[in-house]
């Protein structure tokens, strides 16, 4: 009875069971050795441009000194300048000034941080470095020196209008202004260099961020 019963549940318990699935094949397909070094020699030549094209169209990435919106690079005229800095020179044709013969700086914002804009007014004073010369000078967003009315793009320091306590302040505008006036371009960004020939002391050592002008932004137009 008992061998009769185990027969008559066997196709029960042969019907719960669940239905087998059929075997999944998986292939595998294998990329060639050689496609994946022209494709890794590519990636790498890719990024090595990329980050080269980058760098030389830029400012130095190292070796900055930054005093309020005034930044220079202390070595870049120097033997000891970095790839990046004799890249870049290559790259503009620039020749900076040599470590004994002064330090060029650049602004391109106000003290408040905002970007210089040929659209709005400036002043900048009332003092500057002690250097033996100086000069102040506008570059367009080219790098270029701005056509002008008077055909004046800058001043140095022999020329600059001064107050009885040996202050001055240089308006930056494009409509003509009273006193020492520089013109704007006619639109876009703009930058301000400021070059040092024979400061005192050893580079930028002596420099502090109230020896220099005060870039302030006045109003903007259209």
């Amino acid at each position: 009875m008992q061998t009769e019963a185990l027969l008559t549940n066997a196709p029960a318990a042969a019907s719960m069971r669940p239905p087998s699935r059929p075997s999944l094949s998986v292939s595998i397909r294998r990329v060639p050795t050689v496609l994946l070094v022209v494709y890794t020699l590519l990636l790498g030549l890719g990024l090595g441009l990329g980050s080269a094209y980058w760098a030389v169209n830029g400012d130095p990435p190292f070796g900055s000194l930054r005093l309020g919106p005034w930044k220079a690079w202390p070595k870049l005229g120097a033997p000891e300048a970095d790839p990046y800095m004799r890249a870049i020179i290559a790259q503009r044709s620039d020749v900076p000034l040599a470590t004994g013969e002064g330090l060029g700086f650049t602004a391109s914002m106000d003290n408040d941080g905002r970007p210089l804009d040929s659209a709005c007014s400036y002043t900048l004073g009332p003092v500057a470095p002690i250097a033996r010369v100086w000069t102040l000078t506008l570059y367009d967003q080219a790098g270029r020196l701005p056509a002008t009315t008077l055909g004046r793009k800058s001043f140095t320091s022999a020329e600059v209008l001064r107050d009885t306590q040996d202050r001055f302040s240089i308006a930056l505008s494009r409509e003509a202004q009273p006193g020492n006036w520089l013109q704007l371009p006619s639109g876009g960004p703009f930058t301000i260099a400021l070059r040092l020939y024979d400061p005192p002391g050893a580079g930028a050592a002596n420099l502090e961020k109230s020896d220099f002008p005060v870039i302030q932004r006045l109003e903007c137009g259209t």
